[in-house]
């Protein structure tokens, strides 16, 4: 009789495993990538910040200064540093003449995202011929098909385009330069050259170079 029972309880436990195996729907791509995502918030769980898109970048002149300082190779002058966010192209379009683009011809443009992107300088330099004094600064430009116009302005802390064309104390135009493969990440970073550093912007195709001269 035991046995019976034992046998009749195994086919039944076998026959709801199998009706249970079948009721499960195959997790497709979709859900996977919805568990990952669902897995990612959960661990990137933070009440007080928000994921940026664009993050905070600086670039040093001379580079990496603060860890050649630290380790005690800070031989080079602390010249200039910028302080920027890095927008990604995400198949935008970004350089034209329409409104689909991005950055617009003939517009004012940050020269990244979020808040206004500042330039400091901790020596005297010269661009494009003239004097720049030690100081920090908001640089933007004015993109256009073969130059942008490059402006330094002096209204500090600021979001976005929101610039006082008042506080403008130097612009210089310099040629755009085409390039492939093009870059995702907008970027921003010094190049040693023989007379001071080359800053060099560029982003999707584009590329733009502003010599900076060090004083003597």
């Amino acid at each position: 009789m035991k046995y019976t029972n034992v046998r009749s309880f195994t086919c039944v436990l076998f026959f709801c495993l199998i009706i249970f195996s079948c009721e499960q729907k195959p997790v497709n791509n979709a859900d996977n990538k919805r568990l990952s995502t669902d897995s990612a918030l959960q661990r990137n769980n933070n009440s007080y910040v928000n994921e940026d898109q664009s993050p905070m970048d600086m670039s040093w002149c001379p580079a990496n200064y603060p860890v050649e300082k630290m380790k005690g190779n800070d031989t080079q002058k602390l010249v200039a540093r910028v302080i920027y966010s890095r927008p990604r192209k995400k198949d935008r379009k970004i350089f034209g003449s329409t409104t689909e683009n991005l950055c617009v011809y003939g517009k004012p443009w940050r020269l990244g995202a979020n808040e206004a992107t500042e330039i400091d300088f901790f020596e005297n330099v010269i661009i494009a011929g003239k004097n720049i004094a030690k100081g920090t600064y908001i640089i933007y430009c004015i993109p256009h098909a073969d130059s942008w116009t490059i402006i330094l302005n002096s209204n500090l802390y600021t979001w976005g385009l929101h610039i006082k064309e008042t506080n403008d104390i130097f612009k210089t135009d310099i040629p755009v330069i085409q390039q492939s493969p093009a870059i995702e990440d907008f970027t921003m970073v010094f190049l040693d050259t023989a007379t001071g550093a080359d800053l060099l912007m560029t982003w999707d195709n584009v590329k733009a170079v502003l010599p900076v001269i060090f004083a003597k």
